[in-house]
């Protein structure tokens, strides 16, 4: 979106998560965008969009991306439950934001022609491009790494083999970066194959100040772990355009 990269080769093993790049990525994101403005949210009405069996892959696009955001966490893995109160107290409509989905949607898919998608394994996609200088990776495995169960709990195919995936990039002749979450194991597979960490705050499903690491094979400079979280509880630059605007327009 800001011309960064040429080309942007994405990987996702989940059948489901493929499916919404597929129909996103295709001329079928116009029927996608038309079911989310037209859903009507109620807890009623989304338990029986989830029962139901999909006849296409546009169905399957759109019970993902509904899924995504009125289980709890976004997550979509099997025996996820629906959220109960949600932000603001509204429940299962508390993420549901359609205009937003179907403008980041048409967004996506008008930048298209530089994204390829595929439905594969990572393990597959990335050793053609190791030895490529201008190919960048950007690599967020499931948070399984020394026997966390987080991962387990959050991503339908969460088992990974950490040591290979550092194996491999560690070969790379261009930029890496990984994201994990913040552990003596994570920090010790790191160290031991030559890569740089650096603590970056995040929010947990919870609201709770939690620290992920970036991981990379060059040094970078990051915020210090106070300035981070200063930055962190900072409210989201667009927004406060936003209500600027808003408040421009009611003058």
């Amino acid at each position: 979106m800001e011309d960064l990269a040429d080309q942007v080769i994405m990987a996702e093993l989940d059948s489901n998560v493929a499916a919404v790049w597929k129909v996103v990525l295709s001329d079928a994101s116009t029927n996608l965008v038309k079911r989310i403005r037209r859903f009507e949210i109620s807890r009623d009405a989304v338990i029986g969009e989830l029962c139901k069996e999909p006849q296409n892959e546009i169905d399957v696009a759109f019970q993902t991306i509904l899924r995504n955001r009125v289980q709890r966490g976004g997550i979509l893995a099997p025996g996820a439950s629906l959220m109960k109160n949600g932000e603001n107290n509204v429940g299962v409509a508390s993420r549901w934001y359609p205009e937003t989905l179907a403008k980041r949607i048409a967004a996506i898919n008008a930048a298209r022609k530089k994204i390829e998608f595929l439905h594969k394994d990572a393990f597959d996609v990335i050793p053609k491009y190791l030895r490529d200088e201008t190919a960048a990776f950007f690599v967020d495995p499931p948070y399984t790494a020394g026997g966390k169960a987080a991962g387990k709990r959050l991503y339908l195919h969460s088992w990974i083999d950490h040591d290979s995936l550092f194996d491999l990039l560690e070969n790379a002749a261009g930029e890496v970066m990984l994201t994990y979450d913040d552990a003596k194991e994570v920090r010790d597979l790191a160290r031991s194959h030559g890569f740089f960490t650096k603590p970056i705050a995040m929010k947990s499903t919870h609201h709770a100040r939690v620290f992920e690491l970036a991981i990379t094979n060059r040094r970078f400079a990051a915020p210090s772990a106070d300035e981070s979280l200063r930055l962190l509880n900072q409210p989201p630059r667009y927004r406060a355009k936003r209500k600027s605007h808003s408040r421009k327009g009611k003058k």
